[in-house]
């Protein structure tokens, strides 16, 4: 029997920590290969999450995202995959479900549990060695790391090859994974997952400052990406970027409320990285809904913009 007060412990534990894995039932673990610049990141919610997903990039790669839309027969998730690799990438999702189903977390069928994973991918094939993809091993073990612990953030796991600045005869300057939480005044807790991999620069949105971007080789000077972006014509560039993550609480919402709360969940998106969502984006952000606590979707919402903005920050060191 869990002692009286315990549970105020465990808030008070999970405040101490300022990432994504604060929200009760959230664990993240992250697999890495440094030589090639590449890796992959899971989000575990093994009891099951309402999931929603809101794609915004044009340039999108992705997994099981229609199983999550709103009036599906799943409407949930038991995983969520952010990962390197480009298309190829998305192998990395058979590994979680191994490890998912191992653990008898999944979708009950009359033969057995099928976990739901939804994936999306960043492009990171320029960055390191491109024959080197996370794979279904390299899921496998991000699932074997995962722990409630605080997020490790910067080059690692999907983050490792991340870049952002990358407009034509600009050098980029390194993106990464990031992580943030906050809470709504009644003890709901929003926290945020961000892999940043834009074409755009990072700005802190309180300063307008650009904090992350690329630089024109004069002494290491940021230079303003938003102009040099729009006259690019560089088919290269077109579907190599994109700024991937995941929003999770433990307010009890339904598939359609977490649908809505990762669409909310894009402006903070728009306020870091400038410019966001273009042609050669694949913006894509999950929303997971692991609780029963009572909350005004519209309040979810806002902070899980405030987070996501807060996580990108966070991704490059800020």
């Amino acid at each position: 029997m869990r002692e009286r007060g315990s549970s105020r412990c465990d808030e008070a534990e999970a405040m101490r920590n300022a990432t994504i894995t604060a929200v009760r039932g959230i664990q993240v673990g992250h697999a890495t290969h440094l030589r090639a610049r590449t890796g992959c990141t899971v989000v575990l919610c093994k009891a099951g999450a309402a999931a929603g997903v809101d794609v915004r990039g044009f340039a999108p790669g992705t997994r099981e995202t229609d199983a999550i839309r709103p009036g599906r027969l799943v409407g949930q998730a038991h995983g969520v995959l952010l990962t390197g690799g480009s298309a190829f990438g998305l192998d990395a999702a058979a590994g979680v479900m191994r490890f998912l189903e191992e653990q008898g977390a999944g979708f009950a069928t009359a033969h057995g549990v099928v976990p739901i994973v939804p994936a999306a991918v960043i492009y990171d094939l320029g960055v390191g060695d491109p024959r080197v993809r996370p794979d279904k091993a390299m899921g496998y073990r991000a699932c074997k790391a995962a722990t409630d612990a605080p997020v490790p953030t910067g080059r690692v796991g999907a983050g490792t090859g991340a870049t952002v600045g990358k407009a034509p005869g600009l050098n980029p300057a390194d993106g990464g994974i990031g992580s943030a939480r906050a809470r709504l005044p009644n003890g709901v807790v929003v926290g945020a997952l961000v892999v940043v991999n834009a074409v755009g620069r990072v700005v802190d949105p309180a300063t307008d400052e650009t904090v992350a971007g690329g630089s024109d080789g004069t002494a290491g000077r940021m230079v303003e990406t938003g102009a040099k972006t729009a006259q690019a014509r560089t088919p290269a560039m077109s579907g190599t970027n994109t700024t991937i993550g995941v929003v999770a609480t433990d307010a009890a919402l339904s598939p359609a409320e977490a649908n809505t709360v990762a669409a909310m969940a894009h402006d903070g998106l728009a306020r870091a990285i400038r410019p966001s969502h273009t042609l050669r984006d694949g913006d894509t952000l999950f929303a997971l809904s692991t609780g029963k606590r009572r909350a005004d979707v519209n309040e979810v919402g806002i902070l899980a913009a405030e987070v996501v903005a807060q996580a990108i920050l966070n991704a490059v060191g800020r």
